[in-house]
C-alpha cells in the first residue's frame, strides 16, 4: 500500500500574511508622534496666558536668582553701601520682632518669623536702592523718559519716539485708562512746539478722549523722572478697557516712532539690564 506524501500548506498571501511586526505606511505615520523608545504618545507642552510654553518651577527660580545677583552686582558697583544698609535692615527688623517673642515668652517660636520678615525688609530696602541706582544712571540721558514708560506696571502702550528733533528732544505717546498721555523729554522751549503739533494730530483721531500732556525735568511745571511713572499711573482712569482697544485700532493708523530712541539709556552707551528693569517694577 502506497504511503501518502504529506503535504505542506502554502503560507497565506495578501494581508492576512503579514508578519505582526511589518506595518502599512499609514500605520506607521500614525505613530510619529510617540515619544521615542516608549511607545507612548509625546505629551504637549503645557501654554501660559501668553501662548507660550511654560516653564518649570525650577528654570523660573533659576532665572530669578541669577537676574536677582546681576542687579546685586549692577547695583553694588554704584552703591558700595548696600550689603551694610541691607545687613543693618535685617538685624534691626528680625531683633524687633524676636524681642517682642521674648516679652511675650515665646522667644523661639517667633525666631522664624523674625528671620522672614528680616529677609524680607532687606529685599524692600535692596529694590528701593536699585530704583535710585537706576535712575540717577539714566537721568539726563536721550530716552530715558521712554525707559520709565516702558517700565510701568499695567496696560500702558508705549510709542517712543513719536516726533523729535535732531537735539535728541523726544514726546512719546502712551495709551492708558486715564486716555492719551504726551510725555517730553528735552528742551521746553524746542519740546512745547512739538506737543502742540501731537495734540492737534491725535485731537482728529481720539475724539472727546482726554490728552494730557507731560514735560519731564526739574524746573517749576515739570515731572521728575523719578516721579514720573507715579505722575502717570495716579492720572484719573477715564476709560474701560473694551475703549482703551477700540482706541488703540483707531491710533494705529498714525503709525509708529517717527525717530529712533535709545532703548534702555545708560552712562557710556551700555543699555539697562533687563533685572533692573524688573527690579524697578516691583
Amino acid at each position: 500500500m502506497a504511503r501518502s506524501k504529506p503535504t505542506d500548506s502554502p503560507a497565506p498571501t495578501g494581508k492576512a500574511g503579514r508578519a505582526p511586526g511589518s506595518s502599512s505606511r499609514g500605520r506607521g505615520a500614525s505613530t510619529a508622534g510617540t515619544a521615542a523608545g516608549t511607545g507612548k504618545p509625546a505629551k504637549a507642552p503645557k501654554l501660559g496666558k501668553d501662548g507660550q510654553p511654560k516653564k518649570k518651577r525650577l528654570a523660573k527660580l533659576r532665572n530669578n536668582a541669577r537676574m536677582m545677583k546681576q542687579a546685586y552686582s549692577l547695583t553694588y558697583k554704584n552703591d558700595p553701601r548696600l550689603p551694610w544698609i541691607m545687613l543693618i535692615t535685617f538685624v534691626v527688623v528680625a531683633g524687633v520682632v524676636e524681642l517682642i517673642g521674648i516679652l511675650l515668652g515665646i522667644p523661639f517660636f517667633l525666631l522664624p518669623f523674625a528671620v522672614m520678615l528680616g529677609l524680607l525688609a532687606a529685599l524692600i530696602v535692596f529694590g528701593r536702592r536699585a530704583q535710585g541706582s537706576a535712575y540717577r544712571q539714566v537721568e539726563g540721558q536721550p530716552g530715558a523718559a521712554a525707559w520709565v514708560l516702558e517700565g510701568m506696571r499695567g496696560d500702558w502702550r508705549v510709542s517712543s519716539g513719536v516726533a523729535g528733533t535732531t537735539q535728541l528732544d523726544a514726546v512719546h505717546r502712551v495709551l492708558g485708562r486715564p486716555g492719551v498721555i504726551l510725555v517730553a523729554e528735552g528742551s521746553p522751549s524746542r519740546v512745547r512746539p512739538l506737543l502742540a503739533q501731537e495734540k492737534r494730530k491725535l485731537a482728529r483721531v481720539v475724539g472727546d478722549t482726554p490728552i494730557y500732556d507731560i514735560t519731564v525735568g526739574d524746573d517749576e511745571g515739570q515731572v521728575p523722572l523719578k516721579k514720573l511713572s507715579t505722575h502717570v499711573m495716579k492720572l484719573p482712569r477715564n476709560l474701560s478697557a473694551a475703549e482703551v482697544n477700540a482706541l488703540g485700532r483707531r491710533m494705529s493708523a498714525l503709525g509708529g516712532p517717527k525717530m529712533p530712541v535709545p532703548g534702555g539709556p545708560m552712562p557710556g552707551g551700555r543699555q539697562m539690564s533687563v533685572s533692573q528693569r524688573q527690579i524697578r517694577r516691583r
